[in-house]
């Protein structure tokens, strides 16, 4: 049986992630509740977002920072006054230092338009098109130290069509992560996620069956 989890929403741009997984919550498709939503930039549409929902909304610009780690120390102060138990980044266009990621062990989760661990990084459905793959998609990970190299907990693959450019291939890859990164919620949700570490190698996620309703 499914629990309410409290997210802590980090983003920088539009906040579409943000807003499919308010309409997950809204629509009872997702047993979560967005605590806040805080973003390094003041004019983000994911803030509007976020107050249209009744979210509390908190920019932190980083330039009044001066270091990357005091900005993430007060990151973490923000979730953790909140009862934040999993941050979702979502459009979040920083590389986190281990002051957030040692607050939250493999409980921060990111999602990436590209079929990890092919095209990390920066604009990975242009990577997709250069390389001239079929198919690509986006994957829901954990986020480790590195630029997207951490543990991966789903992917939903995408057709590269002869007909794509970066927009529209974009635009099909942002629509199945909008279906994938509620979904992924919803199984942390349900306490199904289970991380397996494995000497010497990146750890391994199993995604445990839903229990048979009575």
């Amino acid at each position: 049986m499914a629990g309410v989890i409290v997210l802590g929403v980090l983003v920088s741009g539009s906040g579409t992630n943000l807003q499919a997984i308010l309409d997950a919550i809204r629509g009872q498709r997702l047993d979560a509740r967005v605590a806040v939503v805080v973003s390094n930039v003041a004019g983000a549409r994911a803030l509007e977002r976020a107050r249209d929902a009744g979210v509390e909304a908190v920019v932190l610009d980083h330039n009044d920072f001066a270091s990357r780690t005091d900005f993430d120390a007060a990151v973490v102060a923000i979730l953790r006054a909140r009862g934040v138990e999993l941050v979702v980044l979502a459009g979040f266009m920083r590389l986190l230092t281990p002051a957030l990621l040692d607050a939250f062990p493999m409980r921060i989760v990111n999602v990436h338009p590209a079929l990890l661990p092919a095209f990390p990084g920066v604009a990975g459905q242009r990577q997709a098109l250069a390389y001239g793959v079929r198919v690509t998609g986006c994957t829901v990970h954990f986020v480790d130290g590195g630029t997207d190299t951490g543990p991966i907990i789903a992917q939903a693959s995408v057709p590269v069509l002869d007909t794509d450019d970066e927009a529209a291939l974009t635009t099909r890859i942002l629509a199945k992560e909008h279906e994938l990164l509620p979904q992924v919620l919803q199984w942390f949700a349900e306490g199904r996620v289970a991380v397996q570490p494995r000497e010497g190698a990146r750890a391994r996620v199993h995604v445990r069956p839903p229990v048979p309703e009575a």
